[in-house]
C-alpha cells in the first residue's frame, strides 16, 4: 500500500519544521514575504511553482520531493478548460487533473444544487451523467479516473459535501441507478470520513442556488457550467464563495436529518424503479 501524498500546505510546512527555522527565516533566505510563506502553510494561499522551488532549496529538500510539489503548484495555477476541449481530450484527463488539484488540499468544501458531487458518484451514475457524450473506451477511462479520485474519502483530509434536495431528485439514468446512488451516500454518510449535508427543497433561502463549486483549503475555488470548467485562485472571487459558503450554512441539515431526509428520496426512486 503506497503512502498518500500530503497536501502542499501540510507538506511545505513540515519540511520546514524539520528543516528547523522558522517562518520569518525561510521567507528570508527564499526572498519571499514572511505572510506568502506563513498564508501557504496554512492553505490560504496557491504559491507559484517559483515559491515553491525557492523554498525547497532552502529546506534541501530532495529533487524528486521538490519537483513533486513544484507539480502541485502547478496544477493549483488559475486555469479554464471549455467543455467541448474536454470531451476533445476524453474526460478522464480532467478527473486526473481535478484529483491531482484534490490532493494538494487539507480541507475541501463542495456545494452542487443540481447533480451528485464527483466525489460521492457511483460508477452507474457516472456513466448515465456522460452517457453517449464519449466512446466507450474514452468513458470506462473516465469512470475509473473518477472512482480513482475518491480514494481521497479515506485519507483523512476534512471533506464536507453539500447538495440541494434537486440535485438527488434529478432521475439520472433510472429510478434505479438513483436508488443505488441514494444508498451510496446514505453508507457514506455513516461512514465518518465525509461530512454530508442536505439542503432540503422546503427550506426557506434567502440566497440563490448557484453553479456546482469545490473550494480547496481557502486557496482555490473549481467551478463548473455547462460550457466549461475554471480554476480560480483569485483573492477577492475567492472571498465571494467564501461567504457564500457561510450564507447557506444555516439552510443546510447534517447527520441523522441529512440521512432521514436521504432515505425518504431513496424510497420515492425505489417506488418507481
Amino acid at each position: 500500500m503506497t503512502t498518500p501524498t500530503p497536501p502542499l500546505s501540510t507538506a511545505l510546512r513540515t519540511l520546514r519544521e524539520d528543516f528547523g527555522i522558522s517562518g520569518n527565516e525561510a521567507a528570508k533566505r527564499a526572498g519571499l514575504s514572511q505572510s506568502k510563506v506563513s498564508r501557504a502553510e496554512r492553505g490560504a494561499f496557491a504559491p507559484s511553482p517559483e515559491d515553491v522551488a525557492a523554498l525547497c532549496r532552502v529546506y534541501k529538500a530532495p529533487a524528486t520531493v521538490r519537483k513533486e510539489l513544484m507539480q502541485m503548484a502547478q496544477d493549483l495555477k488559475e486555469a479554464s478548460h471549455s467543455a467541448r476541449m474536454t470531451l476533445q481530450r476524453g474526460g478522464w484527463w480532467m478527473q486526473e487533473r481535478i484529483g491531482k488539484i484534490e490532493r494538494t488540499a487539507e480541507r475541501i468544501r463542495e456545494f452542487s444544487p443540481s447533480i451528485v458531487v464527483g466525489l460521492v458518484q457511483t460508477p452507474d451514475y457516472i456513466r448515465a451523467l456522460f452517457g453517449d457524450s464519449l466512446p466507450e473506451e474514452d468513458l470506462e477511462r473516465t469512470v475509473q479516473a473518477r472512482l480513482l479520485r475518491q480514494d481521497i474519502l479515506t485519507s483523512g483530509r476534512t471533506i464536507d459535501i453539500v447538495m440541494a434536495e434537486g440535485a438527488l431528485r434529478w432521475c439520472m439514468g433510472s429510478p434505479a441507478v438513483m436508488a443505488g446512488q441514494l444508498a451510496h451516500l446514505i453508507d457514506i454518510s455513516q461512514a465518518g470520513h465525509v461530512r454530508l449535508g442536505i439542503i432540503p427543497s422546503t427550506t426557506p433561502a434567502t440566497v440563490p442556488a448557484l453553479h456546482p463549486f469545490a473550494i480547496y483549503d481557502s486557496r482555490a475555488v473549481l467551478v463548473g457550467t455547462i460550457n466549461a470548467t475554471a480554476l480560480i485562485t483569485d483573492a477577492q472571487n475567492l472571498r465571494d464563495y467564501e461567504d457564500y459558503w457561510t450564507e447557506i450554512q444555516d439552510l443546510i441539515t447534517w447527520g441523522d436529518d441529512a440521512r432521514a431526509q436521504l432515505e425518504r428520496i431513496r424510497s420515492d426512486f425505489l417506488q418507481g424503479a
